[in-house]
């Protein structure tokens, strides 16, 4: 591979860590006191894929530690956004399941950042954007079963 091409799929990947840090603290400044882009994004994680997962393999999603996976679920069930479990198939482990107010509370989150998706619109209109997700999707969906 040459500097040229290095240089080039560098920066694609850099602007979107960018991207990704801005909307991330955009979102996170506008969850309720006490509640955090990681609490977030494990409701998002359980809406989007499925709920009924183990701690273990949300975890494994996330590429974090169990044992930090479990801090966040406590504070997603302390706040009744999560019910954990006993799993079924194993005595030995717990499952998470979404709550209404789970639920309620991503669709508030999403809501809540409607100002800032507003001022972006305004320079990228529904179909500039519409056309770029299916792109994004492919290529996280190729960094995703290359990660292990």
């Amino acid at each position: 591979m040459n500097n040229e091409t290095r240089t080039l799929f560098f920066s694609f990947f850099n602007e979107i860590g960018i991207i990704a840090q801005l909307s991330r603290t955009a979102l996170e400044a506008r969850l309720p006191k006490g509640l955090t882009l990681p609490h977030f994004s494990v409701i998002n994680h359980l809406i989007r894929v499925r709920d009924g997962q183990t701690p273990l393999a949300i975890a494994r999603a996330f590429q974090v530690p169990k044992t930090t996976m479990t801090h966040t679920l406590n504070g997603l069930a302390e706040n009744g956004f999560v019910e954990i479990r006993p799993n079924p198939e194993d005595g030995r482990s717990k499952t998470v399941w979404l709550t209404d107010a789970g639920r309620r509370f991503r669709d508030e989150a999403i809501r809540s950042i409607d100002p800032d998706i507003e001022t972006f619109r305004a320079r990228y209109p529904e179909d500039k954007i519409r056309a770029l997700v299916p792109d994004l999707a492919d290529i996280r969906a190729v960094l995703d079963a290359n990660r292990d």
